[in-house]
């Protein structure tokens, strides 16, 4: 199994890049995740925000593996707690399957994608920076691999 992490934007600051590669390059083998950069559509005055979004979901879609769970992350999701995010990766893991995490752009997700996920996902009550999301769930990601196989990272 692999976790495909899908994200728009792909010029972020250093330090969420740093931040990001840190946590990912933690995983193990058994269960790796794949960072894809889905390049942001250019906005100005005259670019319909639905054009733009719906032309960004299309390259998220385009980037999903073929029978992934589909976990995206959104404000009207269910909260994880990280063990509740644990528990959830050791049923991907046993599943097989890969699975496909998606951080949508400045102007969010299209209703055709939200409704084609298995979950959706709510992060915080806080509106959060990609650069940030980015960070978080690679942390996150890495804790919750980490509680699922008695690693001392992870303290309650």
């Amino acid at each position: 199994m692999k976790i495909h992490l899908i994200s728009v934007g792909t010029r972020l600051p250093s330090w969420a890049e740093t931040g990001t590669t840190e946590y990912l390059k933690r995983m193990p083998f058994a269960c790796p995740v794949v960072l894809h950069e889905v390049p942001a559509v250019p906005r100005s005055k005259t670019t319909a925000t639905t054009r733009a979004k719906a032309e960004e979901c299309a390259r998220i879609d385009a980037q999903i593996p073929k029978n992934a769970w589909r976990i995206v992350c959104d404000e009207r999701g269910k909260p994880w707690t990280t063990a509740a995010l644990s528990a959830q990766m050791a049923d991907w893991m046993q599943s097989g399957r890969d699975v496909a995490i998606v951080v949508g752009g400045a102007d969010g997700l299209t209703d055709e994608l939200r409704q084609s996920a298995d979950r959706l996902w709510r992060l915080s009550d806080l509106t959060l920076p990609h650069p940030l999301v980015r960070v978080l769930l690679a942390e996150q990601l890495y804790r919750a691999w980490s509680l699922l196989n008695n690693h001392p990272y992870h303290r309650e």
